[in-house]
């Protein structure tokens, strides 16, 4: 006496690792390109922060050389 259940859960093993790894990767590849912009772009924050540093140590350098 042979079961068989097991042959038709066999029939979608391969269906089942193509579903599963394109889910793998999609997870994967929402992080390494979220890391690409990021690291390109850069965050709002820190850029306003460092533009706000650098108009500051313009303005104090303007001032001590006028007249």
């Amino acid at each position: 006496m042979k079961a068989k259940t097991l042959s038709a859960i066999g029939g979608w093993q391969s269906f089942m690792f193509c579903v599963g790894m394109y889910i793998v990767a999609l997870f994967f590849s929402i992080f390494i390109c979220s890391a690409v912009f990021y690291a390109v772009n850069g965050r709002s924050s820190s850029n306003k922060s460092v533009a706000i540093e650098k108009q500051s140590a313009v303005k104090e350098t303007m001032a001590s050389v006028g007249r």
